[in-house]
């Protein structure tokens, strides 16, 4: 049995390329608006989300059988803002001055619907394996747009990439002047259109191959 036709790949894979949350469902750009303009808060936060969407999902599903039916939603959003808490509190010890960059950001993935959407859509009804498997996938599909977005940003709106100047000062030095949209809210839109356009593009050339 080849490994792309098992149960496990495909719950994992399908959330990062078929079915990803920002550029098939449009989900979670509420954060690409806010902590994309830069790569390292980029990168920070989608290992936040990525955590709290796996272990979320693997703490619902082990608790799926004993959660009365009318408080699971008040049981997932207890499980969802402890494990917020818990990258919250580790990013303040140990990465100050990131935390500060994302500031209320992080606490604010409570809010990501693609989270709670998850553990009521995938979780409720699979085992915890699958339910880890799922949201990491998904973790890493809305964190590949995300980081994608915030190199085009930082590269294009500051001419640098994790604080490194990629574009060389000879380039100022003729006239080459960063472009100011990119580090604004339209930037972002653009840039998530053109990689939903490419995805979709490329699923389409897929489906017909």
């Amino acid at each position: 049995m080849s490994i792309r036709s098992t149960k496990s790949y495909k719950v994992f894979m399908t959330p990062i390329v078929q079915a990803n949350p920002i550029a098939t469902a449009i989900l979670g750009i509420c954060s690409a608006l806010a902590v994309t303009t830069q790569v390292l808060p980029s990168i920070i936060m989608v290992l936040a989300m990525t955590f709290v969407l796996s272990f979320s999902n693997v703490t619902v599903s082990l608790l799926r059988h004993v959660i009365p039916k009318n408080i699971r939603i008040i049981v997932e959003l207890v499980v969802i803002a402890s494990l917020v808490i818990l990258a919250d509190q580790f990013l303040k010890a140990f990465m100050f001055s990131v935390s500060k960059q994302l500031s209320v950001f992080v606490g604010l993935i409570i809010t990501n619907c693609i989270i709670m959407g998850r553990a009521e859509a995938f979780a409720l009804g699979n085992t915890p394996w699958y339910s880890f498997l799922d949201g990491l996938g998904n973790g890493l599909g809305y964190g590949y747009i995300l980081v994608v977005v915030s190199v085009f940003r930082e590269l294009l709106g500051s001419g640098t990439i994790l604080g490194f100047q990629i574009i060389p000062q000879s380039f100022y030095e003729m006239g080459y002047t960063d472009i100011g949209l990119m580090v604004l809210a339209p930037g972002v839109f653009i840039t998530i259109g053109l990689l939903v356009w490419a995805q979709n593009r490329y699923l389409g050339i897929e489906g017909h191959g």
